[in-house]
This record gives C-alpha cells, structure tokens and sequence, in this order.
C-alpha cells in the first residue's frame, strides 16, 4: 500500500496484526454477503481466544463456522444460532460464551461504534432476560434499556466493487450488516469481487466511504446458499 492505495495482494497482508484475544466484526447474513475468504485465512492463522460479533456463525463447516472447529472463537455476540449444530452444542456445553442480542440492537451496537457514540437506549429487549443487569430509564411514559456500542481491533467486510482508494458498494441484499460493521473496526479489511481505479465508481452509489477502510483485497467467491428450495414440478 502506498499513500490512498488500499490495495492489498495476499490474505497474509490483509490480516497482518491480528493475534489471539482480539474483537473481530464480522458482517454478513447467514450466508449472504460474508467475507469468506477472510474467515478462512483467520482459520489458517491459528489465532485462539477471539471475541466475534456477528449476526450468526456461518454454518457447519462454512463461514464463521470453521472456526468453532478448533475452538478458536471465545466469545460470540450475535443475534441467532441459527442451524450450526456446532455452535448449539459448545454454546450448551459452557464451552463457548455466547451474547445473544436482538439483530437490530446489534445493528445499532456497530453503527453507534463507529460513529463514536459509546452506549444508546432502546425499548427492544425491555422486560425480558436481554435487559438483565442493565440500566434502564424511563422517556415520555415509556422504559429503555441502555446498551453499550461495540467496536473491534478487526473489522472483516465483503462488498462487490471496491476502488483503490477503499470507497465500497455491495450489491443488493449482500449490504446486510457490511457497512455498519464496516465502520466499527480499528482496522477495517474489505475483500470484493472486483476492485476499479478512483473515479470509477458513481460516487452517489458509494455505500461505505473509503475513510473507515485500512485494506482491500480481491478474491473469488463460493458463494454458498444455506437452505435451497425448488417448488415441486
């Protein structure tokens, strides 16, 4: 990288500096619009105690879900299990600390992290175990609950298109949780399908600005389908 250019070359380069113990957000929807090829590079790597915030954890043997494998996740903050047996069963057997939080309180969590706002109140969740321990207060006649933002020392992002500058579009239901978490990361690595010079993108169709991205890498996608179904003949 020189200068504007967050062009990147290899997965070893996109995510140099990070180590075990570290936050990584993650975006993504079940299977949609996940950075896969990161997922597997943090894999490759080895690296252990990680705290994960993300809608879910991919599913067996895809997505976030390699990394249950060896245990390398500490700490899930999502929003559903979903049909990972893997995560149900560590989750139950007290092997993994899960945060099970409401998905648009999450997508609230990752936005006000990346726009420096450190806590926020919402009504979602009021009355239920997700407000245990937190305070809660009253506006106009009606309770909140205060949740705290979150951000990590790695932000992991697909999108579609990508210039050098790190100026990202994704492509349709893909946008998901991307550019929120996008934003939240210390260091924010956006892998896309294709990566075109400054100037190319129309700047009115620009989801995430390249100011919140460190590095961008293009890779080649998989892109799997959790569940599929065909109507009958």
């Amino acid at each position: 990288m020189a200068g504007f250019d967050k062009v990147v070359n290899t997965y070893e380069e996109a995510l140099a500096g990070l180590e075990s113990g570290m936050t990584v957000i993650a975006g993504g929807f079940g299977l949609c619009g996940i950075p896969e090829n990161l997922i597997a590079r943090i894999k490759q790597m080895g690296v252990k105690d990680l705290t994960i915030v993300s809608n879910n954890c991919g599913v067996d043997g895809f997505g976030l879900g390699v990394l249950l494998e060896d245990r390398q996740i500490r700490k899930m903050i999502s929003s559903y299990v979903g049909e990972n047996a893997l995560f149900e069963k560590q989750l139950l057997a007290g092997e993994l600390e899960v945060e099970l939080t409401p998905q648009g309180t999450l997508a609230e969590k990752m936005r006000a992290g990346g726009a420096g706002i450190p806590a926020f109140f919402t009504a979602t969740g009021f009355g239920t175990p997700v407000a245990e321990g937190k305070e809660v207060r009253e506006f106009n006649g009606r309770s909140y609950i205060m949740e705290e933002s979150v951000t990590g020392d790695f932000a992991i992002v697909k999108g579609w298109k990508a210039d050098r500058y790190g100026n990202v579009m994704y492509r349709h239901t893909a946008q998901n949780f991307n550019p929120m978490a996008a934003t939240a990361g210390k260091i924010t690595v956006v892998e896309v399908e294709e990566i075109v010079e400054p100037g190319e993108l129309e700047p009115s169709q620009i989801h995430t600005p390249g100011i919140y991205v460190q590095r961008v890498i293009k890779g080649t996608f998989e892109k799997r389908i959790e569940q599929r179904t065909l109507r009958q003949a």
